[in-house]
């Protein structure tokens, strides 16, 4: 019995399927980041900051320790360069640790409360990335062989 559980854990935490967990966690976070940003532009825009995002950055979320105008356009940028990256596979950790940092200024000094309802979910997923990886899917390892050649 012990072996067939180590063949299954073998099987499992093989190339291929952490490949594919990885490219799921990737697409699944930078989701989340994602839909965040295109609130913050205009609608029918590809990327122009909408007035409501100049004023939530002013009024809702005051507490960020950063000028309001600059916060509301690191955001907007970052919710938009950092997924793409992610589901690309490309910076993966870089992306996963900028995209990990937002989320604790969100939960620092934004939505305090929202720690074990949402935040600490996020957190996890970025720090797997961070850890593991884009994984064989992802065009971080393309990047590395090109400058060992």
């Amino acid at each position: 019995m012990l072996a067939l559980y180590d063949r299954a854990v073998a099987a499992v935490s093989s190339r291929l399927p952490e490949g594919l967990m990885l490219l799921f966690l990737r697409v699944a976070f930078a989701g989340i980041f994602w839909r965040s940003g295109r609130t913050k532009v205009e609608e029918g825009s590809f990327f122009s900051i909408s007035d409501t995002t100049y004023f939530l950055f002013r009024e809702e979320y005051a507490g960020v320790p950063l000028p309001s105008d600059l916060a509301a356009v690191l955001a907007a940028v970052s919710e938009h360069v950092f997924p793409i990256l992610l589901v690309l596979g490309l910076f993966t950790r870089l992306s996963a640790l900028a995209l990990l940092g937002m989320t604790l200024v969100i939960q620092i000094f934004v939505y305090p409360e929202a720690w074990w309802q949402v935040h600490a979910l996020w957190v996890a997923m970025a720090l797997v990335l961070v850890v593991r990886g884009g994984g064989m899917f992802a065009l971080d390892p393309v990047l590395v062989e090109k400058t060992r050649a």
